[in-house]
């Protein structure tokens, strides 16, 4: 799976889970970017996540990822690539 590949459906699930379709992600983004992005709705992300690309992200690990960047390599690196 290529980054581009992670982005687009990563895009996807940040659109479901804020319920907002022109939501656009970059390594940049951070909650702070994203109105509705609060601790609650970070669980909530992370397990959509986890169910769109089959992976587990430990929670020690869900609440260090400082940016969307840091998220992408998370999925790749569980994904073995």
């Amino acid at each position: 799976m290529t980054r581009d590949e992670v982005y687009e459906r990563l895009t996807e699930v940040f659109r479901d889970v804020f319920d907002d379709e022109d939501i656009s992600i970059s390594d940049s983004t951070t909650s702070a970017d994203i109105a509705d992005w609060d601790s609650f709705e970070h669980i909530n992300l992370i397990l959509a996540v986890e169910n769109e690309f089959g992976i587990k992200i430990p929670m020690g690990k869900a609440v260090e990822l400082k940016n969307v960047g840091e998220l992408v390599n998370t999925i790749l690196a569980s994904a073995g690539n």
